[in-house]
């Protein structure tokens, strides 16, 4: 659109649409008039509708510059005038669960319930499946196992939990639960697994058969970055989805938590064949030794993720001091919640659904244990006979 010319006398120098304001609108005075005509009520009732129309003008140039265009700024005349919502991909399931595992204990050393069969699920896993739009079943570690792998087949995906435990029932729960999430991919049901912290740990020992795998690393408490390993491939992992902005981020600031006394140098994981077969190394981190271990995995041909870190944390834990809740650790979490249940709505399974509200957690309250100011916020306690 050429540029208005806008003047009351002769003399008045010409104004461009540039140098006029769109939020002040000055009108010509109407005593100006040599002659005693109507000239000037007529610049009254034209000077308005131009400066309305060239503020419009001024503003859709501005918003094209930043490139950000509401559908009602954009003059699309082929567009449809009842927009219709696509139909939902049928090879989808929409309303999927994951299974969470239980940790022995209560989360808080026996301050809560001193019960020698209690056991826990920190409510930040459960928010954490939640805010990406999944519900969740809880996997008592303790239960009948009969019960338990019963609840295994009412879920889309499994999570196992950061904690203390390595030894015993709960080692062998954790080892057969990864076993029937191996068989149910390797017989064509897409069933992803995330293991956090001692998940992780727990695998490394599994898949290795070597119970004394671990090193010790000086990592409680800590925020750190994340550091990729030198050309790999983020296609099909967890990061995959990252505006290339929060990657970076993730090299340079400190946006994942850390809390965890063992864990796997990159040179022990790679030179065990197991480990090395099963998993690739997608970001390792230092503890504040300068120490490095691994601190992101992804199964080679499973839907299997593993993390040292505490991808949950940011956003729904506040009782240790080092957890980043910036903006953008807060993204972080969310993005690694959206990767999981996007693998989990590839899950065929199609479980009765009275099956499924009958042991969902909303079966359960949690209890708050924040006042202490250290440890979780809130946890989930079962005691089963």
């Amino acid at each position: 659109m050429p540029p208005h010319i806008l003047s009351n006398s002769p003399s008045t120098p010409s104004t461009s649409s540039s140098d006029i304001p769109t939020d002040a609108v000055s009108l010509p005075s109407t005593s100006a008039s040599s002659s005693g005509s109507g000239i000037p009520d007529m610049w009254n009732y034209l000077w308005i509708p131009i400066l309305i129309s060239l503020s419009k003008e001024l503003s859709l140039a501005k918003a094209a510059h930043s490139n950000i265009l509401l559908p009602s700024q954009i003059d699309d005349e082929s567009s449809s005038p009842v927009p219709r919502c696509p139909a939902p991909d049928p090879k989808l399931n929409y309303r999927p669960v994951i299974g969470i595992l239980s940790h022995p204990g209560d989360g808080a050393s026996r301050r809560l319930n001193n019960a020698t069969n209690a056991s826990y699920i920190a409510a930040s896993y459960v928010k954490f499946v939640e805010s990406a739009g999944a519900r969740v079943i809880p996997l008592i570690y303790n239960e009948p196992p009969e019960v338990l792998f019963e609840k295994l087949n009412l879920v889309n995906g499994v999570l196992f939990t950061g904690g203390r435990v390595k030894t015993g029932l709960y080692y062998d729960i954790v080892k057969a639960i990864f076993k029937r999430v191996l068989a149910k991919n390797d017989a064509g049901y897409h069933f992803p697994l995330y293991a956090i912290c001692l998940g992780f740990e727990l695998l490394t020992m599994i898949i290795s058969k070597d119970n004394n795998i671990l090193e010790s690393f000086n990592a409680t408490d800590q925020a750190s970055t994340l550091q990729f390993m030198k050309n790999i491939n983020i296609e099909g992992t967890v990061f995959q989805r990252f505006p290339p902005d929060l990657l970076k981020k993730l090299s340079t600031d400190c946006l994942v938590m850390q809390n965890h006394h063992y864990g796997i140098s990159p040179q022990r994981l790679q030179e065990n064949h197991d480990l090395s077969s099963f998993f690739k190394i997608l970001t390792t981190s230092a503890d504040t030794d300068n120490k490095v271990y691994v601190s992101t995995v992804q199964a080679h041909r499973y839907p299997v993720s593993a993390f040292q870190w505490h991808p949950e944390k940011n956003a729904f834990e506040w009782g240790l001091s080092m957890i980043p809740h910036s903006e953008d650790a807060i993204q972080v979490t969310q993005h690694v919640a959206n990767f999981f249940v996007s693998e989990a709505r590839k899950s065929l399974n199609r479980p009765p659904a009275r099956k499924v509200l009958d042991n969902l957690i909303y079966n359960f309250s949690p209890t708050y244990c924040g006042k202490a100011g250290r440890g979780y916020d809130e946890v989930y306690i079962f005691t089963e006979s």
